[in-house]
């Protein structure tokens, strides 16, 4: 096959992807339109097939269409990716019941910020920039790697630099 009859093959194949997701998004938004039209033991059962569990008793129906509408949405596009479901994970270990959800869980380094450790009598200084981390005069990916660097053991970064503290365990006590 020469390179013309291969660009138009790949053309039609492009625009026939194109008018199927087009028509995939078209379907989409007529099946969010009917929701309004539905009842709302309706709606509770096609949350708990789209779910697979049931929906609260008491939930509101707004919810139960925004939720419905949300994970039809989800399975169309793909959902969630992984670094968004990691930092949802961990926003829900880290709130209790009564936390403020606006509150930061998390420290924000910005490039000039500067980092102290002692380890075994001797002070380390990582400066960070915007492509990572300065340490002894050598650029550096991750803070883990330097953290390993120094101790010679796995350790997380964050939390080796004071960033992040340890997971409370059972039967720890808040001094």
């Amino acid at each position: 096959m020469t390179a013309a009859p291969r660009a138009a093959v790949i053309a039609s194949t492009t625009a026939s992807a194109k008018a199927k997701r087009s028509a995939k998004q078209n379907d989409l938004a007529q099946e969010i339109a009917a929701l309004k039209d539905l009842g709302y033991a309706e709606l509770h059962t096609m949350w708990s097939r789209l779910f697979r569990y049931r929906a609260p008793k008491k939930f509101a129906r707004d919810h139960l269409e925004l939720g419905i509408a949300w994970k039809l949405q989800a399975q169309l596009s793909g959902g969630v990716n992984s670094a968004t479901r990691r930092r949802l994970d961990e926003l829900a270990r880290t709130l209790t019941p009564k936390s403020d959800l606006t509150q930061k869980r998390t420290a924000t380094l910005k490039p000039g910020a500067r980092l102290l450790r002692e380890w075994a009598g001797e002070s380390h200084e990582v400066l960070v920039i915007e492509k990572g981390f300065v340490w002894r005069g050598k650029t550096w990916k991750s803070l883990s790697v330097i953290a390993r660097e120094i101790t010679g053991a796995r350790w997380s970064g964050p939390r080796f630099f004071g960033l992040r503290t340890a997971a409370k365990r059972d039967g720890d006590i808040d001094a």
